[in-house]
């Protein structure tokens, strides 16, 4: 059985890529914070037949990225998939940006998809692929986002990247890009006025999956 290993699983984007995954028959390895979220997407996936386990991760954490890399190669499991899904957003005008606000957003937009993807690279399989949550933040810039965008370019450009640097290896690295959903990222944020006129994360997901398998860029209109 193939391995698909997602971050921020709990919920929206990451918890629908879950379960399409599960319906391709993938073992769905799911990684966040909330283990109760979790479990309701094991549950959910176990309940269709499928396969999954659960993670307790906090991607903000350097040493937690290593020791579950360690752990899975240490059980002798490969990774047909990895995606890096969870992501945060503080938006708001540039001039009220703190540092602890840039380190936060880096530490989970940023830092965590390199780190993860560099320790999972022994893990991966030969045709291995590696998805990069990005959305069009990473494509151009955007009032009271400053921050937001500039840790998605970065993660645009580490993608780009690795397209280049792994190029006729076999290991593929996508960027997918989309607008703004209906999800709970959006819960304590008053930053979008109607975030429940966004599609939601199902429609966007089988897209990604769809597309995936043939580009290197997803690029989806909302």
């Amino acid at each position: 059985m193939k391995n698909c290993f997602i971050t921020g699983s709990g919920s929206g984007l990451g918890k629908e890529l879950a379960l399409l995954y599960s319906q391709k028959s993938f073992h769905v390895h799911l990684a966040g914070r909330n283990i109760e979220k979790l479990a309701a997407v094991k549950r959910e996936i176990e309940a269709a037949g499928g396969v999954a386990t659960i993670y307790s991760l906090d991607v903000s954490q350097p040493e937690s990225l290593e020791k579950i890399a360690a752990s899975l190669q240490s059980s002798g499991c490969s990774i047909d998939i990895l995606i890096n899904n969870a992501g945060i957003g503080m938006f708001g005008p540039f001039s009220a940006t703190t540092v602890e606000m840039m380190e936060t957003i880096f530490s989970v937009n940023v830092y965590a998809p390199i780190l993860l993807t560099k320790a999972f690279l022994p893990l991966l399989t030969s045709s291995g692929m590696v998805i990069n949550i990005i959305s069009t933040a990473g494509l151009r810039g955007k009032k009271h986002e400053a921050i937001y965008c500039a840790s998605k370019f970065a993660l645009r450009g580490l993608t780009e990247s690795l397209q280049k640097e792994y190029e006729g290896s076999g290991l593929r690295f996508v960027a997918a890009y989309m607008g703004g959903m209906n999800t709970p990222f959006w819960d304590h944020s008053n930053h979008v006025e109607h975030p429940s006129r966004f599609p939601l994360p199902k429609e966007i997901a089988k897209q990604i999956v769809h597309e995936a398998e043939e580009q290197l860029e997803v690029i989806i209109k909302t």
